[in-house]
């Protein structure tokens, strides 16, 4: 429960330091200092990636790939399953034996319907326009996890009411 309440804490404070430093309001400001927390967001999830176990690295399938991020790197950081995986528009509910097909364009949603990073702004609406900056580090994370295990991604987020959020992964195919 400590790990939780430090992680939370140093992630509020990267986020408001470098709003602090980056305070230009309009989109030039913004844009830098979310680039800056998905940047750190991306080392972080290559540095978690690289200490992995080596038969977790030896995964068949994309979809054992997303499959890992929704259960355990996700429980590793906020101690907690994604809630849902969804691949072709069909929502899975986690941990379910059946998962949804590939989805031919590789476009994945992962949703956690209680982010822990956005628990403490739940008590409005007025806070959904300050979510973007604390998901971009996540974004980073999944990213980051992926490019060690040999996947490019672009990784995106949204919230449509707090505290739940979606993250859409897009493989890039090479």
């Amino acid at each position: 429960m400590a790990d939780a309440a430090l992680f939370e804490f140093l992630h509020m404070e990267m986020v408001a330091e470098l709003w602090a430093h980056h305070s230009d309001p309009g989109p030039g400001g913004q844009k830098m200092s979310l680039s800056v927390l998905e940047g750190m967001g991306f080392r972080v999830g290559q540095a978690l990636g690289e200490r992995l176990p080596q038969e977790t690295l030896a995964f068949r399938e994309e979809l054992d790939v997303l499959k890992f991020l929704c259960k355990d790197l996700w429980v590793a950081v906020f101690q907690k399953q994604m809630d849902s995986l969804r691949t072709n528009h069909q929502a899975q509910v986690l941990p379910s034996p059946h998962w949804a097909p590939l989805c031919p364009q590789g476009t994945y949603v992962l949703q956690d319907n209680s982010f822990p990073l956005l628990i403490r702004m739940a008590s409005g609406p007025q806070y959904l326009e300050e979510a973007p900056k604390f998901l971009a580090f996540t974004c980073g994370l999944l990213r980051g996890t992926l490019s060690t295990l040999g996947i490019k991604s672009l990784v995106t987020a949204s919230v449509a009411s707090l505290p739940t959020c979606k993250f859409q992964v897009v493989i890039q195919k090479t």
